[in-house]
């Protein structure tokens, strides 16, 4: 991906970064792809996908308040806050074409934040959702387990998982996310958003009882991809056991939680399909949760799927 300069977008009360990728659209009515970040992940996530889109595709990253160049919110980032930020910016930015949202991880319950605040109108064509959280998530397969972490303590999770060996970021895209992960500015704001939001977003989200309305988004296309969380577990799990985390207790839960993590996401995954009529779900096989660095071209095809059945039929 060219390293594009970002542009500042007021949203009223301080500026959010904006990345341009891809030439402007022909009409005002071609669709546009707009990817949102998991938590604690910045633009640069999306590096290779948005290299790998087809040419003519417009499309647009950003980073969250307190990421990357962007400045940081007097709100505290929940996913709520984010929704709101995230609009503001779609608005002050003029971007007018009907978005497909591709959204990973946490952003699964920021999109559908979005979609309760700016209601399922003209502005949004459609979703691609890459092994991301729904809002009962937690119940199901818990991320924040206390035995799990014990593990997982002071591990290398890039290393652990597999990551730093199979991503299919280019080297200079590489080494540009893992510097910007080491920012003290970045540190401060992983830690708001996991520390202080994440696990209450989930309940927020829950109560507007969103799944009452389904099929949220109608008959606009979603296209739901699931990673293997089983592969990052099992990775952690082995490099954990290795420095010696954990008690025997710890571990055996532990184990069981990792056996039965996959067939737990499948639910959830297919939960997803209830935002649309129109939906499909695949399995990136060779990914743990980041699908966008080791398989981006699975969220590619995704992306694809989506604008084929967006198209007039002939």
């Amino acid at each position: 991906m060219s390293f594009s300069t970002p542009t500042l977008i007021d949203i009223g009360s301080h500026s959010l970064a904006l990345y341009t990728h891809g030439p402007e659209p022909n009409s005002s009515k071609d669709p546009v792809v707009l990817f949102v970040c998991g938590v604690a992940t910045s633009s640069l996530v999306w590096a290779a996908v948005a290299r790998l889109l087809p040419p003519s595709t417009r499309s647009y990253t950003y980073d969250r308040s307190g990421f990357g160049s962007s400045e940081l919110s007097l709100l505290p980032p929940s996913a709520e806050n984010i929704a709101l930020e995230l609009s503001r910016l779609v608005e002050n930015a003029l971007i007018q074409n009907p978005l497909i949202l591709v959204g990973h991880s946490w952003a699964g319950v920021i999109v559908r934040e979005y979609i309760a605040l700016t209601g399922n109108g003209p502005h949004i064509a459609g979703l691609v959702l890459v092994d991301a959280n729904h809002e009962t998530s937690l119940q199901v397969v818990n991320v924040l387990d206390a035995d799990l972490n014990a593990i997982f303590a002071g591990v290398d999770p890039y290393a652990a998982k597999g990551i730093a060996a199979e991503h299919k970021m280019t080297r200079e895209e590489w080494e540009a996310y893992l510097s910007e992960g080491a920012t003290e500015k970045f540190k401060l704001q992983e830690d708001k958003e996991e520390n202080d939001e994440y696990e209450k977003s989930f309940e927020t989200l829950r109560k507007k009882e969103l799944w009452k309305r389904q099929p949220l988004l109608g008959d606009k296309p979603v296209f739901v991809i699931g990673g293997l969380r089983s592969r990052d577990w099992n990775g952690m799990y082995k490099a954990g056991v290795e420095k010696g985390n954990g008690s025997e207790e710890q571990r055996s839960r532990a184990r069981e939680m990792i056996g039965t993590a996959d067939e737990k996401s499948v639910g959830l995954m297919k939960e997803h399909l209830k935002l649309s009529t129109k939906g499909k779900l695949v399995f990136a096989r060779e990914s743990g949760h980041f699908v966008q660095l080791t398989q981006p071209d699975v969220v590619v095809d995704g992306v694809k799927w989506v604008l084929d059945e967006l198209q007039p039929p002939s």
